[in-house]
């Protein structure tokens, strides 16, 4: 289960769509490069926990908040960082692997696996499909903007990422409720690990109706583990 678990998260990171462009280097989309190929970790002295508040809401089902841990302890070369993460907790807790040798903030990763699990319990759809919607979304249709955002009492420098995966999906008629879901990412230099918060969301239908289902992962801080 580890080892599939870790597959399908490195399926992610690669795009079906990047062309082979002169020189033979991939074209990767500027959404990509932020998401995936960006040394988010590499300013972090480890050991490091970085810390995430989780919620859940929305009229689809009950909400919740629980929390998400990355974990993060020296290489053998002393530098940053094995990661190691907790996703949520109890029945809801998602096993997620170990990444030796993280540059990037695997809690993307972690939080796009989540995402995927839970359409496909919602939807009984194919994981497999979600998961290429999500990567032909990131690579095609991601509009990058910058912005400012608040951490800690200042605002600070950051780029939003935002798509809406599922609207032109041919299979959409199968899910129309979950059609509209937008996915935004907010990321910073000046937040620890580089990811300041990720929120899906699907509108209720209606100008005031509530939304049909909110998920909002957003950074807590950062701290040395408890011994």
């Amino acid at each position: 289960m580890r080892f599939a678990i870790a597959a399908s998260l490195c399926a992610l990171l690669v795009s079906p769509l990047a062309s082979q462009a002169e020189g033979d280097k991939p074209d990767f989309s500027p959404a990509e490069r932020l998401l995936f190929m960006t040394p988010q970790l590499q300013t972090l002295q480890p050991p490091t926990l970085l810390r995430y508040t989780f919620s859940k809401t929305g009229s689809l089902e009950d909400a919740f908040a629980d929390s998400v841990t990355v974990a993060l302890s020296a290489k053998a070369d002393g530098s940053c960082c094995d990661a190691k993460g907790a996703f949520l907790s109890g029945a809801r807790k998602l096993q997620v692997p170990e990444v030796a040798a993280a540059e990037g903030n695997p809690v993307i990763l972690y939080f796009l696996e989540h995402d995927v699990r839970e359409m496909k319990r919602l939807t009984g759809g194919s994981e497999n499909h979600f998961r290429k919607r999500l990567r032909m979304a990131i690579y095609q249709g991601a509009e990058v903007r910058d912005v400012t955002i608040r951490y800690q009492g200042r605002a600070v420098k950051g780029k939003e990422i935002v798509f809406s995966p599922f609207l032109d999906d041919p299979n959409r008629p199968r899910y129309e409720k979950f059609a509209k879901k937008n996915y935004r990412f907010l990321l910073s230099t000046a937040v620890p690990g580089g990811v300041y918060g990720i929120r899906t969301q699907i509108r209720g239908e209606g100008l005031i109706a509530k939304p049909l289902l909110v998920e909002e992962l957003l950074i807590d801080g950062a701290q040395a583990p408890a011994r």
